[in-house]
């Protein structure tokens, strides 16, 4: 991570305003102070390993305590919440996700003879690299397309992540503060509303 070039609090601040309509207020309040999950849609060693696929692509090594992605993801496949369409060589979600994650754990025991979970951060970095070009070995992979996977898979990932405030913090993203509306549309134009970048 990038320290950021905008001040911290920035985008937390702008919550307490009446520039933000309440219901954005109350989901990203939610995010921003997010109990401890528990999985419900996945088990606990396949949530684990979610848990640990999502540090190795989206590491977050300067915060003290990273975002968590998996339980976003683990509550839309609970409920059945989707983007409205998927690729046609891939399942649907819950199958997709299922089929997926337990071929990252077919390949991490085929490539280095541990489950992924045991593996150093270059060995998980290699079984992911080897779905993402499709090259990882294992059943799963000859009935899910591995590049279409982890393309949904890093697409979600970075849609949960960017969807809280503290990363918008990190970009000065100020889209969530509309109740004003939007005026200066302009190349490098900002409301008075966004931060500037120290």
């Amino acid at each position: 991570m990038v320290p950021s070039a905008y001040p911290a609090g920035s985008v937390r601040a702008l919550l307490a305003t009446d520039q933000v309509t309440d219901a954005t207020r109350a989901a990203l309040e939610a995010r921003l102070h997010a109990p401890a999950y528990e999985p419900q849609f996945f088990d606990a060693a396949t949530y684990e390993l979610l848990r640990q696929v999502a540090a190795r692509l989206l590491p977050q090594p300067d915060r003290d305590s990273p975002i968590e992605l998996a339980p976003g993801i683990d509550q839309r496949l609970l409920t059945g919440g989707s983007d409205g369409w998927r690729y046609d060589v891939l399942p649907p979600d819950r199958e997709a996700y299922r089929l997926g994650l337990g071929g990252i754990r077919e390949s991490a025991k085929l490539l280095f003879e541990q489950e992924f979970e045991q593996l150093t951060g270059e060995q998980q970095d290699a079984v992911l690299q080897a779905v993402q070009e499709n090259t990882a070995p294992g059943p799963a992979w000859q009935t899910l397309a591995a590049t279409r996977f982890f393309e949904e898979l890093l697409a979600e990932l970075t849609e949960t992540y960017y969807a809280h405030p503290l990363a918008q913090e990190e970009i000065g993203y100020a889209g969530m503060a509309d109740v004003p509306g939007w005026t200066k549309i302009g190349l490098n134009q900002k409301e008075d509303r966004e931060p500037a970048e120290q």
